[in-house]
């Protein structure tokens, strides 16, 4: 039985609004204000996504609940196999006090902590994020932060919010791929102009994430550090963005950052003095240094992970691995059943609901391969390394169950037609469209976890409004992407990940509470930036063609 969504269930647009926000508001406020742990939140929200569905808008019980079993299944396949993976990964060097050793090299680089969360909060960080995306950056740059002596409520936040910037080009450019599937527009033009957007904010970010941790003054003590790994991310970003494609974004311009703040910290060292809550990395820093060997013993996992994942992620690798084995499985009750309707998409349209278990493609396949080659390289016997990964899969549970919870909300708003909802809320505020429509981009990310999910959720709905409002589609829908990459520090996924790698679990909502502010005001910055390339000479004239 086919079923039509309905966008204004109770005939009041404000109080269906309110209606389809319901679930966001729940899970926001148990998290932020009641201190309610992730998963008890996620699954508490996910009940309340699945009233609002069933209820006043009225869709099938059936699609209701197969939408909540398709979102937690991609959940856990293909997310909460990079998390469970990584995390193995992790403790296998930790059992052989290899991360010990990588603390050590990595404070020597430069004793001083707020270099120590540009490199590798801000500038290491965007590597994985281009490499694999899905919250790998997170997890590994939050678990190293903390091995440096930072607190695990700062190594989540300062790793959270430096994972910003690289977003919309994350996972090899999966993002953008995906809006130019939902939107028809030209690949290369989104990728230009998310690529006159972002840059702006990668010069800002490592400033931003230096003065959350240290304060404005110390921020002015490393201005130079956080001046050239920003600038040097921006330019390669815009370069590589404009004239060549949304590809290898991310990992050249990290590659290119992590090289320039390299060499000038073969040069230049601040010396201001500041102190303030460094007593455990310069305790790390004044450890005698490890032997050339013990470094390569302590790198090589890493550096397997960073090669996997690179390799996993190369267009022609995925086609031949999921050539092999990638069954695509129609979800029952709901694959073409569910249609979306104007006006948020120009047509009536069903939407699809396949579930594909690639397997040997995912991301997360090609981080446990780096982890078993790397506890073989380590010593570890085969019982060894099957015992540490039922200990991991323990220690995981509940962070997989949260994200779970969260993806099934996601994807119940998604087909229940909640989300739209929400963006055709934000789709009516005129004049003020551009600033509202990448709130929209942030709210998407908040909600799912992933500027992909965004981009396929609203990327229609932004380029339908843009042309009803006289505003340059690419605008818009590229607005989308970069908005949402704000949202991925509040996203419960995120944070759900970033707790996990520090040992936080029951402090999300402390990590949320946090972070908050943060992601609304440079989600709000790239909004503006967006009204002045809508309405403001010379910003008109970046706009991509």
């Amino acid at each position: 039985m086919h079923w039509e969504q309905v966008y204004d269930p109770l005939g009041h647009e404000g109080f269906s609004t309110l209606l389809a926000a319901l679930p966001v508001v729940v899970l926001l406020g148990a998290l932020g204000f009641f201190r309610v742990r992730a998963h008890v939140a996620a699954l508490l929200s996910l009940g309340v996504a699945l009233l609002v569905a069933l209820g006043p808008f009225g869709m099938p019980a059936s699609a209701g609940l197969a939408a909540a079993g398709y979102g937690a299944a991609y959940g856990l396949f293909p997310i909460g196999w990079i998390v469970l993976n990584l995390i193995f990964l992790y403790d296998l060097s930790v059992a052989r006090g290899h991360f010990a050793v990588l603390r050590t090299s990595l404070a020597q680089l430069s004793p001083d902590p707020r270099i120590q969360v540009i490199g590798i909060a801000f500038c290491l960080g965007a590597f994985f994020e281009g490499a694999a995306g899905f919250g790998t950056p997170v997890a590994v740059t939050a678990a190293l932060l903390i091995q440096l002596g930072f607190t695990p409520i700062a190594a989540s936040c300062l790793s959270l919010i430096a994972n910003t910037a690289p977003v919309a080009f994350g996972a090899l450019g999966t993002p953008i791929i995906a809006l130019q599937g939902v939107t028809g527009l030209d690949l290369h033009a989104l990728s230009a102009m998310v690529g006159r957007q972002l840059p702006v904010f990668a010069l800002i970010v490592p400033f931003w994430v230096v003065a959350a941790f240290a304060g404005l003054r110390g921020t002015w003590g490393v201005w130079p550090a956080a001046l050239v790994a920003g600038a040097a991310f921006a330019v390669p970003q815009y370069v590589i963005s404009n004239f060549h494609g949304p590809w290898l974004v991310d990992v050249v311009s990290s590659l290119v950052s992590m090289a320039a703040l390299g060499l000038l910290l073969r040069f230049w060292q601040p010396r201001d003095g500041w102190t303030a809550g460094t007593a455990q990395a310069q305790n790390a820093a004044s450890d005698s240094g490890p032997s050339r060997r013990e470094m390569w013993e302590a790198w090589r996992p890493w550096l397997l992970l960073s090669a996997c994942v690179f390799v996993w992620g190369l267009p022609t690798v995925k086609a031949l691995l999921n050539g092999i084995s990638a069954p695509r499985l129609p979800v029952p009750y709901l694959d073409k059943l569910v249609e979306r309707v104007p006006p948020v998409v120009a047509s009536a349209r069903a939407e699809d609901a396949i579930f594909t278990l690639n397997w040997l493609s995912a991301t997360g396949t090609g981080i446990l391969v780096a982890a078993l080659l790397a506890g073989a390289w380590m010593g570890f016997s085969a019982r060894e390394m099957l015992v540490t990964y039922a200990r991991t899969l323990k220690r995981v549970r509940f962070s997989l169950l949260t994200i779970a919870a969260m993806l099934g909300l996601g994807y119940v708003s998604r087909y229940s037609g909640t989300d739209a909802t929400l963006g055709l809320a934000l789709a009516r505020t005129g004049a003020f469209y551009p600033f509202f429509g990448t709130l929209l981009g942030w709210l998407g990310v908040a909600l799912t976890g992933s500027d992909t999910a965004s981009n396929v959720l609203f990327g229609s709905l932004q380029k339908i409004t843009a042309e009803q409002t006289g505003l340059p589609p690419v605008l818009m829908a590229a607005a989308n992407s970069s908005g949402g990459v704000m949202g991925k520090m509040v996203d419960a996924q995120s944070i759900v990940v970033a707790s996990v790698a520090t040992g936080a679990h029951g402090h999300e909502g402390d990590i949320l509470r946090r972070v908050f502010l943060h992601s609304l005001a440079l989600a709000a910055l790239v909004g503006l930036l967006v009204c002045l390339q809508a309405y403001v000479w010379p910003f008109t004239r970046m706009v991509a063609g």
